[in-house]
């Protein structure tokens, strides 16, 4: 008599699949603007837990346009030295007032520049004399300093195509709105976004401003440079 014989079962065999190739991860490669950006208001921070080298830092990051600004307004190297120091004295004092809200620190210290020339103007009477050696020296293309990352737009040619002396007295001649305007667009490179904050209006109103601004340059421009 025989007996059955169990016979153990062999694993199962699952069919070989090569593993799926994903898709490689795009990394973004950070902007160096919004690296600065970041690096700036990490500064503030640090200023805002009353760390002075921080405020130092954002001192000697932001004097010479804080300087520029009001040499140009002003049109008196003295008085744009004490509309400076009185800038950032106001600024330590205030600095924990100030928030992030998606544009550079710098435009902070303009706005406190800018009540600063107000306040001058309003008190007394001044004739503004164009002061190109410093106001040139620095800032915006075509003023000076590093060429813009974009190309530049009709109106940035339009400003482009002269000299930067026989501009700057043009400039002069323009009225205070569309003056600050140019000042701070294509002289201290703000934004819209950011030339709007400083001057108190909406975006809209700069673009309206800034194109009446440059279509009087190019009125007031002497005809063999328009």
């Amino acid at each position: 008599m025989s007996l059955p014989i169990a016979v153990a079962a062999g694993p199962t065999l699952t069919p070989f699949r090569p593993a799926e190739r994903t898709a490689p991860v795009e990394r973004a490669v950070p902007d160096p603007a919004d690296a600065a950006m970041t690096e700036t208001w990490a500064l503030v921070r640090d200023a805002q837990d009353g760390d002075s080298t921080a405020f130092g830092r954002l001192y000697d990051r932001y004097v010479d346009s804080v300087y520029r600004y009001a040499l140009f307004r002003l049109g008196d190297r003295h008085l744009a030295e004490d509309v400076t120091s009185e800038t950032f004295l106001r600024a330590l004092r205030r600095i924990t007032s100030v928030s992030y809200q998606g544009r550079d620190v710098g435009a902070w210290f303009i706005t406190i520049a800018r009540n600063l020339v107000l306040d001058h103007v309003k008190s007394s009477r001044f004739r503004l004399e164009v002061v190109t050696d410093e106001v040139t020296e620095s800032g915006a293309p075509p003023f000076g300093g590093s060429g813009s990352r974009n190309a530049p737009g009709p109106e940035q040619q339009v400003i482009s195509k002269t000299t930067n002396a026989e501009l700057l007295r043009c400039v002069a001649d323009l009225g205070d709105d569309q003056r600050e305007c140019i000042i701070l667009r294509f002289m201290q490179g703000h934004s819209v976004a950011e030339t709007a904050a400083i001057m108190n209006r909406n975006e809209g109103a700069i673009k309206a401003l800034q194109h009446r601004a440059v279509r009087r340059l190019a009125q007031l421009l002497p005809a063999g440079v328009r």
